[in-house]
């Protein structure tokens, strides 16, 4: 909103109203508004679920401190949603495609994951939304996205900008570019000539083949959201892990998305331009904002939980940006955390079935899982553990960030 009201006043040719056509203006101003509103009426949103007696539920997993625990006031999730949300709204332009999907996932997976919450501490179901209905909120998020990506016209990228000349003559800059195209096309880390389009899957299909993309990048998009969300669901299990770790990610994503949005940046470092992304990166500021201010409640010892209200929303945000920004199958990577999270309880489940059937008994891989469970069953401070992680997250996000010459 008020990027529209600063634009209007830059037509009026009134100084300074026109550092509100900067990005960086408004992504700066972006996070330290998010900071704010996390911080200072975090608080009081902390006191009106204290109030409400929306306490944490804590099951018996015969972990150290975990009956401390009880009582916590959780859905703080709702502090992310808000501190993220207000300065988007206030800052970003809303007539952005890329703008409107992180708001529509960011409301999406916020809803399904306060249901969630709302029924384990209201209705005193610890399972909370049965598993069938996330995943049916997760998959029509999914096909939301998909095709509004697949289908919709300003969703474009140009793939050779390796190739632009951009250079300056006396009067002004003239700038030699590709036409913008609608492509599946995506970025293989590591790889020269890294550009990987999912149309090429159905190569065998003939000429118009590119024309049936979409049954191929609809299911990815699904698959990723799927994932990263649940991903963060199981990080979400001690004080200050989710969040930052997540916050990590999200910077790394963020500086993907400046320098993909930006032409000349995107020509100098050979990578794929996406015009209308850059947009992206003052919702990201905020979100970060959001993140850290979250943090500051907690940290060890945490005076409120996300709950699945944050856990889903940032695991869903996450997911887009990376589709959004072309690096999705840099997840893996950037998001090893939540990677490893989620293997240790695929392989905990699937090993102890194995054993069960073929051994009459089950045997686990980990003491416990999710991974961090692990290494409190085996007597590390939480945070320890959780210090741990935010620095292999760092570590992973520098290479994620390296990639983008390292190929």
């Amino acid at each position: 909103m008020l990027y529209y009201l600063f634009d209007y006043l830059d037509q009026m040719d009134i100084p300074g109203t026109g550092v509100f056509q900067y990005i960086t203006f408004r992504s700066g101003l972006a996070i330290i508004l998010s900071l704010l509103i996390s911080t200072v009426f975090g608080k009081k949103i902390i006191n009106f679920l204290r109030r409400q007696q929306v306490g944490e539920t804590v099951r018996e997993l015969g972990l150290a401190g975990q009956n401390e625990k009880a009582g916590t006031p959780t859905m703080g999730g709702l502090i992310i949603i808000v501190a993220t949300l207000v300065p988007v709204v206030l800052l970003a332009k809303l007539n952005n495609i890329y703008i409107l999907l992180l708001i529509v996932t960011t409301l999406w997976m916020g809803t399904i994951g306060f249901i969630d919450d709302y029924i384990k501490i209201f209705k005193k179901d610890k399972e909370g939304l049965k598993g069938r209905f996330k995943v049916i909120g997760q998959v029509g998020l999914g096909l939301i996205v998909g095709t509004v990506l697949y289908f919709h016209p300003s969703v474009t990228v140009r793939t050779d900008t390796g190739n632009t000349n951009i250079f300056a003559t006396n009067q002004t800059t003239v700038s030699a570019v590709p036409l913008e195209e609608k492509s599946t096309a995506t970025t293989i880390p590591f790889f020269k000539d890294n550009e990987f389009d999912y149309a090429e899957l159905l190569s065998w299909a003939g000429d118009n083949y590119k024309d049936y993309a979409w049954l191929i990048f609809i299911p990815v998009v699904i698959f990723i959201i799927t994932a990263v969300s649940n991903g963060a669901n199981l990080t979400d299990g001690i004080d200050g892990l989710a969040a930052g770790t997540s916050a990590i990610s999200v910077i790394a994503l963020g500086i993907f998305t400046f320098v993909s949005g930006n032409i000349i940046f995107s020509n100098y470092l050979n990578i794929m331009y996406i015009p209308n992304s850059g947009e992206m990166t003052v919702y990201i500021a905020s979100f970060v904002g959001a993140l850290v201010g979250f943090l500051w409640y907690n940290t060890y010892p945490a005076t409120v939980f996300m709950g699945d209200t944050g856990s889903l929303t940032i695991g869903g945000i996450i997911a887009v940006l990376a589709i959004a920004v072309r690096k999705e199958l840099m997840i893996p990577v950037l998001c090893g955390i939540f990677l490893a999270e989620n293997l240790s309880v695929v392989l905990q489940v699937s090993y102890f079935k194995y054993t069960k059937k073929r051994f009459g008994e089950g045997r686990r891989i980990f003491l416990m899982s999710p991974l961090h469970h692990h290494y409190q069953k085996k007597g590390y401070h939480e945070s320890k553990i959780v210090t741990r992680f935010w620095i292999v997250g760092i570590l992973l996000a520098i290479l994620s960030i390296v990639t983008l010459k390292l190929r």
